[in-house]
């Protein structure tokens, strides 16, 4: 049997999506990083300290019971650096730190490794890293057909330019991780590192994918890219998303309902950024795509939280999701209502009555 349980989610008051997964061959947690919520969120800074105390304290509970500890990317909301607690005595499957990453992020990665090396191997990262060898990049766009053959109408000329830009950001950061020293994967005495992106694992009868590198958010993002975890245990299947932002791209959607998990765990759109980081166009497509995967999976049970949860007007926003989800028979929840808890947004008075 397979069991999981979300550890803390932005419905309960702190940026993340952390998930423990358990099956009988092993005990795993997923993205184990909390942050506090944005100044716009309606609550005090007491309570939003209050709220982000609790969750690192659940996270640090929650490690102690686990083997593997998967990290989808390096925000902040995703994995804790640096707790030596956390991570001792455990498998770690990470973002590739080598490609497929923007500055800030493998920034953010080499800190991360380094804290590792020095408590775990007595090292400096810097003495263990390796010449790399050239590699040539494709187009991301190239694997996203559905998306990029979508007419938007009146949008197209402006998405042409947004694209066009994209790439070029794009080839300039392929440079960039040809120019860069390569960080091997690690492994000390009390940890291990594998950098697990498009590859399967199994342990016992469990089976773990991962997606390849998957923008975070719309096409070219410039806050980099994820990867997704597919968790299978005797024909029951898992997916948890990491930061999709909806999904917002097409391609992505169309994974999800082949893949037909029976629960999935999904990020949502951030629709606390319309109309500053994020336009009507894409906020849209974000929705469509969640329907579509309600209508065209068995999915039993969507956990539908992260980004979404940052936003007051969420269930005004998502009506026809959950109008939809209702009408197929199929559970809509935030992580703060499977757990039989209210989400945090319901019991604050936001100024939207």
């Amino acid at each position: 049997m397979m069991e999981f349980k979300p550890i803390w989610s932005d419905s309960m008051g702190a940026k993340s999506l952390c998930t423990f997964v358990e099956t009988p061959d092993i005990k795993i947690l997923i993205d184990p990083g909390a942050a506090i919520m944005q100044p716009s969120f309606p609550a005090s800074i007491a309570k939003k300290m209050h709220w982000l105390r609790k969750a690192k304290l659940a996270i640090k509970r929650a490690s102690k019971k686990v083997e593997l500890i998967i990290i989808s990317h390096y925000h902040y909301d995703h994995f804790t650096d640096f707790d030596k607690d956390l991570y001792k005595e455990k498998k770690l499957f990470m973002k590739n730190p080598n490609e497929y990453i923007n500055y800030s992020q493998r920034k953010r990665s080499e800190d991360f490794l380094q804290n590792i090396c020095k408590s775990f191997g007595e090292v400096d990262l810097r003495d263990l890293l390796i010449e790399r060898k050239f590699k040539g990049y494709e187009s991301p766009g190239e694997e996203l057909p559905v998306a990029m053959s979508r007419d938007f109408g009146s949008y197209n000329e402006r998405r042409k330019e947004l694209l066009d830009k994209g790439g070029s950001w794009f080839r300039k950061l392929a440079k960039h991780w040809n120019e860069i020293p390569e960080v091997p994967e690690l492994k000390f005495d009390e940890i291990e590192i594998r950098y697990p992106e498009g590859k399967e694992f199994e342990f016992g009868e469990t089976r773990l994918k991962f997606t390849g590198p998957l923008f975070h958010g719309i096409e070219y993002a410039r806050v980099g890219w994820i990867f997704s975890t597919i968790i299978e245990y005797k024909g029951k299947k898992l997916i948890y998303s990491s930061d999709m932002n909806g999904p917002i791209i097409e391609d992505y959607r169309e994974w999800i309902i082949r893949e037909d998990p029976r629960v999935l765990i999904l990020d949502g759109p951030a629709t606390y950024l319309v109309p500053y980081m994020l336009n009507l166009v894409n906020s849209r497509r974000a929705i469509d795509n969640i329907i579509g995967i309600i209508k065209r999976t068995s999915t039993d049970l969507i956990i539908l939280d992260h980004h979404l949860l940052r936003d007051y007007r969420y269930r005004e926003t998502l009506k026809e999701v959950y109008r939809i989800a209702k009408r197929k028979n199929k559970e809509v929840l935030t992580a703060a209502e499977y757990l039989g808890k209210t989400p945090v947004l319901d019991l604050l008075d936001c100024g939207c009555s």
